[in-house]
């Protein structure tokens, strides 16, 4: 799990992210080597124990269960995320598509709008 300050930075290291693992498969002339992001933007409670920094809340929790509906070098994003001008101004940018779609997560009772970034 990585933290960010804003959401649009959030999303430029996914993308980052995804790129650096096609071109290392690429290299490496396998496809076996993936990455799963999954992003969410909201309040959290930070604990630092043993010198190490921890995140906790409903907000982590969603953004695992975001994460866990991605496939091979997916990107998912929740509609908070979605509704930054910043990241609309990457997506447009980089000449991407959202795919809106509705999900189920385990442990949230309501189902969230989610949006795939192919």
């Amino acid at each position: 799990m990585a933290t960010f300050i804003r959401p649009e930075h959030a999303l430029s290291a996914g993308l980052r992210m995804r790129a650096a693992m096609k071109q290392l498969n690429t290299e490496r002339g396998k496809e076996d080597l993936i990455v799963k992001i999954g992003i969410h933007e909201g309040p959290c409670l930070a604990v630092t124990l043993n010198e190490r920094q921890d995140y906790f809340g409903q907000t982590v929790n969603i953004a695992a269960r975001v994460q866990s509906l991605s496939t091979s070098q997916e990107i998912h994003l929740t509609q908070p995320v979605m509704e930054s001008a910043e990241v609309a101004g990457i997506l447009d940018r980089a000449a991407i598509k959202p795919i809106q779609k509705e999900a189920a997560l385990r442990g949230i009772a309501d189902k969230l709008v989610v949006y795939e970034i192919p």
